[in-house]
Order: structure tokens, then sequence, then C-alpha cells
């Protein structure tokens, strides 16, 4: 059942204000689609840009399948922007929802992430620890919004942030010739993935002591009060 008083708290974005997207939001919902089908198809196209990570690896069609990464990257944001939007447009918005949006989105990290560790200029070690921090960025928001903290979207590696820096390095590897690569810049064994998942490991553990922080003295003001 829906519940039309309810408001999710959302991650903010400018670009939602923009009226294009209020446009196609309004014809989505035209369409009949709904917000739960969004967020499921957000999942499938994060398997494919995870997919098409782990094929790139020594595959002759390396620098298409990079590409195609991106375009399925951005395709993925654009489900997580309209998931909410269409949701909110036409009153749909519930906490069963929160299921279908949060839930198809931590499957989604840790596809791309883990796809991105068997990429060529990846290691696979890196792919699932970047997963696992990933992943427990978003524990601390979720675990801390069940205690009434509000939804703490900040980074300096929340979603989008990761999300930037796997393109770029899949763009970087496909389009920018050999000598460009991170193997030539430092040790020849680490490549450009390499590099972009050890800068959102090292991010997301900066992220989670941050949320956890602000948390942790959200709740001792309420509990002095």
């Amino acid at each position: 059942m829906f519940e039309k008083d309810y408001i999710p708290e959302r991650r903010p974005l400018a670009v939602r204000k923009l009226a294009v997207l209020a446009a196609i939001t309004r014809m989505l919902a035209g369409l009949g689609v709904s917000p739960n089908a969004i967020s499921i198809t957000s999942f499938l196209v994060s398997f494919g840009t995870g997919w098409a990570l782990f094929a790139s690896n020594g595959n002759s069609q390396q620098e298409l399948l990079l590409v195609a990464s991106c375009l399925l990257l951005l395709m993925r944001g654009a489900c997580n922007i309209f998931d909410g939007m269409v949701a909110i447009h036409t009153g749909k918005a519930s906490r069963a929802g929160e299921l279908y949006n949060e839930v198809p989105d931590r499957l989604s990290d840790s596809v791309i992430l883990i796809g991105a560790g068997y990429a060529s200029g990846g290691t696979p070690e890196l792919g699932y620890l970047a997963a696992i921090a990933a992943l427990f960025t978003a524990y601390v928001r979720v675990q801390a919004c069940s205690l009434g903290v509000p939804a703490d979207f900040r980074g300096p590696m929340a979603k989008v942030q990761r999300m930037v820096l796997i393109a770029s390095a899949a763009l970087w590897t496909a389009l920018l010739p050999e000598s460009w690569q991170v193997s030539k810049w430092f040790y020849s064994k680490v490549g450009t993935f390499d590099l972009a998942l050890v800068l959102i490991i090292a991010g997301c553990v900066l992220t989670s002591a941050r949320r956890l922080r602000r948390s942790a003295h959200i709740l001792s003001q309420d509990r002095a009060s």
C-alpha cells in the first residue's frame, strides 16, 4: 500500500531541478512506469556494467566494453534519480519502496566494484575490498537512520563519487594511449583501476568515519537534552 504522506529522505542532487528531468518524470508517470520497476532496472543495468568491466580484461573489444560500462553507469545514475522523482510525482512514495531503492543499490555497488577489480589494470582483491567498504558506508547511514538520525549522504566517497571514479578509470583505460596509463607512472603492476579502487577504499573509510562522528554527536545531544 502506498503512503501518500510519506516523503523519503533523498540524496541532495541539484540536477533534480532541471526542467528536462521533470518532463521525463511526467512522461514515465504517464506511461505507468512504477518507481519500484525503475529501481530494479537500476540493478539490471549495474549488473551489465559489472559484466562489461569483467569481460573487458584481455578482450579484443576492450575499448568498446569499457565505453559501454560508462554508458551503463550513466543509465544507473538516471534510474537512481527517476525512481524517487516518479515516486513523489505520482504519490507512490512508501516505506516499502525504500527496500526497492536501498537493496538493489547495495547489490549494484558490489557488482560494479567487483567487476572493476577484474578489469584490465585492476586487482580482484581491491574490487572486493572496495565493495565491502562501500557497503559499510551505506550501513552506517542506514543504522544511524534507524536510531532517528537524519540521513547523511556526505562524502568524500559517497555513491556518486564512487561511480564517477570508476567511469573515469574506464574511459582513461579505453581512450588514452598505454603511455598515459597509471602503470607507466608508478610501479608497473599498479593499474588505472587499482588506483581508482584504492581511492574508493580510502575515501569510504573517511566517509564512514565522518558519518559515524556526526551520528554520534547528534545522538549525544539528544540524550543530553
